[in-house]
């Protein structure tokens, strides 16, 4: 299981990106745990539908069934986008886009070149959320490291640049801190570019709404998430933007209110009534996820022991977010926390958040080690192309002609 939040840290190398991992095998030692995806889910059989790693898929039968895949990238039909964008959902994306910003400072360093230099060193990256904020501040400190090694490079050459639909940026800390964090980093040198949107993406040639065109060899797409596709395989009712509809309950329910026994969801697929907001629904969260998933767990076993469940109530308490090193904006309570003290909170209670003690523990070994050495700014080689250089000094063998193989057979035979 991924611990999402800490996935700009892990692409910065703050902390090491299997520590935001938790081994659920190892967690989970009660439980059967099947590597495999889930393809289709019939609750009017109550099976599912598994298709492992190796081998064909089959059915396991179950009483009660959590839905809880959680959410997806949210991309737009923009040209260029899936040729070049770059998520942020997975620690497999996070590693990438360190070894992609950190390669594209190599390739500018030699380039003979002026426009290549100018394009990779544009470094574009599109949302203002959580996500999109805290992966754009890491990722600018650890430029701003590396730059210290490359006498080549000229640290005013290097931009990086925030495209933003709306006109403000982490809207889960509230307006006067969203703006606070804003200021921060437009005095770090970002282009924050609001109200704006990306038109065109094609072979690195940005376009934005606002006529601006450049080349940038890199774009990390953070504008929002939408429940897992895998939902769309399923026989449970969808709300109008995709997610299984629930009750406050937790347990999935017709559109009408009729309640699916034995089926429940949580986190960012379920679309879960907001008590504390009458009419809306529970924003995407980790916040919501951890709480939901309690609430869910108790109300399973109430349920099996013949009680009553019980409605899930929490009032969103506000949010933190990391701007990078030592730099942080918090607004929790009612509370408005900046600068160092909100970079302090937003790590502690992420790491009061991560499932297991040992990985709070890695985590924080991390975060010391860190604070003693210098950041590391190398990337991890050819991490996502293991065999290339096994396959360059590897000819390839044709196979024998059946012909020959018989002849061989028959003068093997007759001696």
């Amino acid at each position: 299981m991924t611990y999402q939040p800490f996935l700009p840290e892990a692409a910065a190398g703050s902390i090491s990106p299997r520590h935001a991992v938790v081994p659920l095998r190892r967690e989970l030692k009660k439980c059967r745990i099947v590597s495999g995806e889930v393809t289709k889910v019939e609750h009017a059989r109550k099976t599912v539908t598994i298709q492992p790693i190796d081998g064909p898929s089959y059915e396991m039968a179950y009483d009660h069934i959590i839905v809880a895949p959680g959410s997806v990238s949210r991309t737009l039909p923009i040209p260029g986008l899936s040729e070049i964008g770059i998520g942020l959902k997975t620690i497999g994306e996070a590693i990438y886009l360190r070894n992609h910003i950190l390669d594209r400072l190599d390739v500018a360093a030699v380039t003979p070149d002026p426009e290549v230099r100018k394009a990779s060193l544009n470094f574009v990256f599109v949302g203002g959320g959580f996500a999109g904020i805290e992966a754009l501040a890491e990722m600018q400190d650890v430029v701003a490291d590396a730059l210290k090694y490359y006498p080549e490079l000229d640290p005013k050459e290097v931009h990086f640049i925030l495209v933003e639909a709306t006109n403000r940026i982490l809207p889960e800390v509230g307006p006067e801190m969203g703006a606070y964090a804003a200021r921060q980093l437009a005095a770090r040198g970002i282009d924050l570019r609001l109200d704006t949107f990306l038109n065109s993406c094609v072979d690195g040639q940005i376009e934005l709404s606002d006529g601006d065109s450049f080349r940038a060899e890199t774009l990390v797409w953070t504008a929002g998430v939408k429940p897992s596709p895998m939902l769309q395989q399923t026989d449970l009712p969808l709300g109008p933007r995709g997610h299984v509809n629930c009750l406050p309950t937790l347990q999935v329910a017709t559109l009408d209110g009729e309640v699916l026994e034995g089926a429940w969801a949580a986190g960012d697929c379920a679309q879960v009534p907001d008590l504390t907001n009458p009419g809306g629904w529970c924003s995407p969260s980790a916040q919501h996820a951890v709480r939901q998933a309690k609430v869910l767990a108790d109300n399973i076993r109430q349920v099996v022991l013949g009680g009553a469940p019980k409605e899930y109530r929490h009032k969103h308490v506000g949010g933190v977010a990391g701007l990078g090193i030592n730099k942080g904006v918090a607004h929790v309570y009612g509370i408005k926390v900046k600068g160092y003290p909100a970079w302090l909170m937003h790590r502690f209670y992420h790491v009061s958040r991560i499932p297991s003690f040992n990985r709070k523990v890695r985590v924080l070994a991390d975060w010391v080690l860190a604070f003693v050495l210098k950041r590391e700014t190398v990337a991890l080689g050819q991490l996502h192309a293991p065999r290339e250089e096994f396959l360059e000094v590897t000819p390839p063998v044709a196979p024998k002609p059946k012909a020959e193989e018989k002849s061989a057979d028959k003068v093997g035979s007759s001696r």
